[in-house]
């Protein structure tokens, strides 16, 4: 298994409403991509982990996603361990990512900057040859992806970088609603969340909106940088 880029969610359907279109947008030229969800989101107001994971799975066919695994972290009360970071490590050094899509630096949820922080320890740590792994019966090589980039969640924070997904903004909504349990729906019975209005999605468009304005699309993903990256030509830039 080899893919270009691994979005990463500690939630299922972070990667929905953070990065899909982008990963839309990243597949229509090519590129394969693979998603990781860290927990099955089991603290949620409404629906089940068991609901969760057919929603996921419902998803990610939609998105065309190479595959999508979960590696059952404890919702919200994961730490940045050892043990965590290897879990992570394991599934880099299976699937070989150029790039790592991951949670958003600092948020309201407290599970999405600390999964941030695992994420990226991991990456850096799934390059030393002295990590040890092994995965499906097999000692692997190490392997660290060439980028992180932390999209942008409930929060605003201004991007460092901005992906066009004008085209596929419908698609990301068509993968969002496929978490029916999570998002609007008048027939269910379950407690409100700030999730479940039926003005959220405008929320959705109107971030979209904000983050393409900048740099001249009509609706885009943000993503914020935790290291400094470098360019050999300066006209390589957009």
């Amino acid at each position: 298994m080899k893919i270009d880029i691994l979005a990463i969610g500690v939630h299922p359907d972070d990667i929905e409403l953070s990065c899909s279109g982008t990963l839309f947008a990243h597949s229509e030229k090519g590129h394969s991509f693979g998603l990781l969800d860290l927990t099955r989101g089991e603290l949620g107001t409404r629906g089940s982990a068991k609901s969760r994971d057919s929603e996921a799975a419902a998803s990610a066919k939609i998105m065309g996603a190479s595959f999508r695994q979960n590696l059952a972290m404890a919702d919200g009360k994961f730490v940045v361990d050892d043990a965590h970071k290897t879990q992570i490590i394991e599934i880099i050094r299976w699937c070989k990512p150029k790039l790592v899509l991951a949670n958003a630096l600092s948020d309201r949820h407290p599970d999405h900057g600390r999964a941030a922080k695992l994420i990226a320890d991991a990456c850096y740590y799934s390059g030393l040859r002295k990590w040890d792994t092994t995965f499906q019966g097999e000692n692997q090589e190490p392997h660290r992806p060439n980028n992180l980039l932390h999209y942008i969640q409930d929060y605003y924070q201004t991007p460092d970088v901005v992906v066009d997904i004008s085209d596929h903004f419908d698609k990301k909504l068509e993968c969002i609603k496929a978490y029916k349990t999570q998002f609007f729906d008048p027939e269910s019975n379950e407690p409100e969340t700030p999730l479940t209005g039926s003005d959220y999605f405008d929320f959705i468009r109107s971030r979209a909106k904000d983050m393409g304005r900048p740099a001249g699309y009509s609706l885009a993903e943000g993503f914020q940088r935790s290291r400094i990256n470098g360019v050999q030509d300066l006209l390589d830039l957009d």
